[in-house]
């Protein structure tokens, strides 16, 4: 890639990773709120799921947005709402106050989410979107592996409300970074003013497409995957297998290797062989990667490195799927790319927020019930592959005859 566009990926993949790092830094002290603020573990994860249910909604708003008036503006919007809400987390009296302050978190970190893919949609498409998006992947797959740790280095010197001053300082260098570094990549000529019978129509034409919304739902499922391990992993690490906040952070980096790892290859590996055959063999690998180990943590094999090595696989199947199903959405519809973005990242952040809170009820607080809701993500993510991509239904059809 021309080292302009490298530069434009590393400063998207800095930006892009506020919003895990909100997400991730605040997990090691997940347990500790609970207590501190004399809630029930369903109840402190309320601040996840307001998170995420805010970041999906405003997703609706930032892409239209970013489509009227550039692609700048609405980003400087969003983190600035980001920094108010983390310093009002950071002095939150109660969790009612917390929830609401994580929920303008999320609806602030949206931008982050929505904005970029456009950005990347501006300046490349096909296998270098793919690979561009690879390389803001390799920022945002480093936050899982540095976000605990940092917030459990936070945790060892002070008390948790510390961990949302420190994102307010990163919120602070993130819009630096928009005001003063980062280029508009949208020409005047191709924006759109905000029209609600445009947006309607858009809304239409892209909820209307199959193959759209077959990728969105397969990258949504793929998500759900990891919301339910966010959820879950602070509780089942620390009460289960009595690891400490360090010690957390530590296994929760391992599990994020494979996807970070095999996140670099989609680009390369898509140009050579396809971007749909690539789709199609990696949740295949996934569904099975985390059948397999939903199906040994039922037979009592469910220690620590068990979990751990299982979930580093199924995420390194993982890591091929989410960049190639998001660049692969997008390409299609370029006059529309950030509404687009936004209605498929507010699909997906439903779809995740709702796994959550099906996981939460059928599903008990052990490491298989943890898995297996992981693994229920990865069937319902290879069914809609197999409805929506017609490489893997034609290979099923093909097996179906030949048994």
């Amino acid at each position: 890639m021309p080292r302009s566009i490298i530069r434009m990926a590393l400063i998207l993949g800095l930006l892009s990773a506020v919003g895990p790092f909100a997400i991730d830094m605040y997990l090691p002290a997940l347990p500790r709120v609970a207590q501190d603020l004399g809630v029930t573990e369903r109840t402190a994860q309320l601040t996840l799921t307001a998170y995420f249910i805010a970041f999906g909604l405003a997703q609706l708003i930032y892409g239209p947005m970013a489509d009227a008036v550039g692609r700048r503006v609405p980003m400087m919007i969003g983190v600035s709402i980001f920094l108010l809400a983390s310093v009002g987390a950071t002095f939150a009296p109660d969790m009612g106050t917390l929830i609401a302050a994580r929920a303008m978190q999320g609806f602030g970190a949206a931008t982050l989410m929505v904005v970029p893919r456009a950005v990347i949609r501006d300046v490349a498409t096909g296998p270098e979107g793919a690979r561009m998006m690879a390389a803001i992947m390799i920022v945002i797959s480093i936050s899982p592996m540095l976000a605990p740790l940092a917030g459990s280095a936070v945790l060892a010197l002070a008390e948790w409300r510390w961990i949302f001053g420190a994102l307010a300082v990163a919120s602070l260098i993130s819009l630096s970074l928009i005001i003063f570094v980062l280029p508009e990549t949208l020409h005047p000529e191709y924006r759109q003013k905000v029209n609600l019978s445009a947006m309607r129509r858009g809304a239409s034409t892209l909820l209307g497409d199959r193959h759209f919304m077959g990728l969105t739902f397969i990258g949504g499922f793929g998500m759900a995957s990891f919301f339910v391990f966010l959820a879950g992993a602070p509780f089942v690490y620390t009460q289960q297998f009595g690891l400490s906040p360090t010690g957390f952070s530590i296994a929760f980096a391992v599990n994020a290797i494979g996807f970070f790892t095999a996140s670099q290859f989609a680009g390369p590996v898509a140009a050579r062989w396809g971007m749909e055959r690539v789709i199609s063999l990696a949740v295949t690998g996934f569904t099975t990667a985390t059948l397999v180990l939903a199906a040994l943590t039922w037979m009592g094999f469910d220690s620590l490195p068990v979990v751990m090595a299982g979930l580093l696989v199924g995420n390194a199947f993982l890591g091929l799927v989410m960049p190639t199903t998001m660049v692969m959405a997008l390409d299609p519809h370029p006059q529309i790319a950030g509404l687009a973005s936004s209605l498929g990242g507010t699909l997906q952040m439903l779809t995740g927020g709702a796994m959550i809170t099906i996981a939460g009820l059928l599903f008990d607080r052990s490491a298989a019930g943890m898995v297996t809701a992981i693994a229920t993500c990865g069937v319902l993510a290879w069914l809609t592959a197999f409805i929506a991509l017609p490489r893997l239904r034609l290979r099923g059809s093909r097996i179906g005859d030949r048994t």
